[in-house]
Parts: C-alpha cells; structure tokens; sequence
C-alpha cells in the first residue's frame, strides 16, 4: 500500500537548525524523514535520484542559495520555507511555496505548516487520479456518475434515489440491482431501503448512521457487518 505520508528532506546549513528542525519532521506523524542535507549541492544530488514530496528548505546558504537550488530543479516539489529572515518571503511565495516559516520555528506553526502541504497533495493527486464512476441511465440518457460524489441511495418505489452534494437522481432500477453496480469495500446496504457511502459515514449507533446530517436507520442484523466495514475503511 502507497503510504501517506509525505516524503520529505532538509536543507540547512546550520547543524544546530538541522537538528531542532529534523526533531519537528520526525515527530510529525504526516511526515517521512528521507535526509538531511547541509547544502543545496547535496541535496540536489539526492534529488536526481529520489522522489520527494516535501522540501525544507533554507535560503540563505553558502555555495548554493535556496532560489538557486529551486531554479536548477526540473521537478520542483512541494516547498515549505525556513529562514531567520523575513525578507525573502515575497519572492519565495512566487514560487508557490506551500508555507514560509520564520526561525525559530514554533512547533505549531510547523504543524500548520505541513497541514497546508498535506492538502495541496491530496488535491494534486485527485486531480491525477481518474476516479471511479458507473454510467446509469437518467433523463433517457447514459449518465457518467463519480462513485465518490454518492452521499446514499434510498429505495423510492419502483425507483431508487441517488443522493450527492450537488444534486439528487431519481432512475429506474431496483435496490439490489444497483448495490450489484457497487464496490462492495465502499457501499454497504445497511436496511432493505437504504445503501451508504462508507466513507461519508460521520456517527453511527446500534440502529442509525448519519451522513451529512441525515440519520438513516441501520437494521439489527447489518450492525457488526457495518463495524467490521469501517475498521477496514479507516
């Protein structure tokens, strides 16, 4: 399994920063500490070879400054500034740094740090990735329906109804012929009228869950399937 955490190196001149700093890196739980480098050469001779999420970087060092070392790179990864100067942030910012931090670096703001980093990622793989959809039947025309978006479906006599965020469908089909359509590790018929999207799940009991302040009832005999689910989910 691909991890997720964010691979990550630094870059430091000061064998003083380096160690304060690696300690905030390691005990970040989002963060995989790759290396640690005292100059941007260093670095970029680790870059050619390895994938890096995440960079920690510092501009002002000797041989190669911060700018110089992001100029010379081909892939530029995520970039989050460390500096004992305030003074380069504009620049940095047109690279499109993800974060600029001012030394000495207070742990939470390094953790909000990386928390802007995490989310830049995960919408940057979304965007990369092409999501799982099923095409349907709606409005007399095939429809391409994203599994992510699909909050739940109810029965609605001899149709059922396909509830999102955005919007709501109504088509011809019966419950069990469209729960057939379904990854099974993502959707579960919970009762013999609803079907959810595990992931949206935000409470559940004994007799309910709740998505997206909806409670949907949870029949008796579907509670330890439903627990076993979410543990694998989660």
């Amino acid at each position: 399994m691909k991890s997720s955490k964010l691979k990550c190196i630094l870059i430091e001149d000061s064998a003083m920063q380096r160690r304060t700093i690696s300690k905030l890196i390691k005990d970040n739980p989002s963060l995989l500490f790759l290396d640690e480098f005292k100059n941007g050469l260093e670095a970029k001779e680790f870059l050619t070879d390895n994938e890096v999420d995440l960079i920690f970087l510092d501009i002002e060092m000797p041989l190669v400054s911060g700018f110089d070392l992001l100029e010379s790179l081909n892939v530029i990864p995520q970039i989050i500034v460390i500096s004992a100067s305030a003074d380069h942030a504009m620049k940095a910012f047109d690279y499109n740094v993800a974060d600029y931090l001012k030394k000495p670096v207070d742990k939470k703001r390094f953790d909000n740090a990386v928390k802007k980093a995490i989310t830049n990622h995960k919408l940057e793989n979304t965007e990369e990735v092409e999501q799982d959809y099923i095409y349907i039947n709606h409005q007399l025309k095939n429809t391409k329906l994203i599994l992510n978006d699909i909050l739940w479906v109810e029965a609605y006599g001899d149709y059922i109804k396909i509830i999102s965020k955005e919007k709501n469908m109504l088509i011809l089909s019966t419950m069990k012929g469209f729960n057939n359509q379904l990854p099974s590790d993502k959707f579960m018929r919970i009762h013999k009228s609803f079907i959810v999207n595990l992931d949206k799940i935000e409470k559940f009991n004994g007799s309910s869950v709740e998505i997206n302040g909806k409670v949907i009832p949870l029949s008796r005999h579907k509670k330890e399937l439903l627990q076993n689910a979410l543990v694998v989910v989660e």
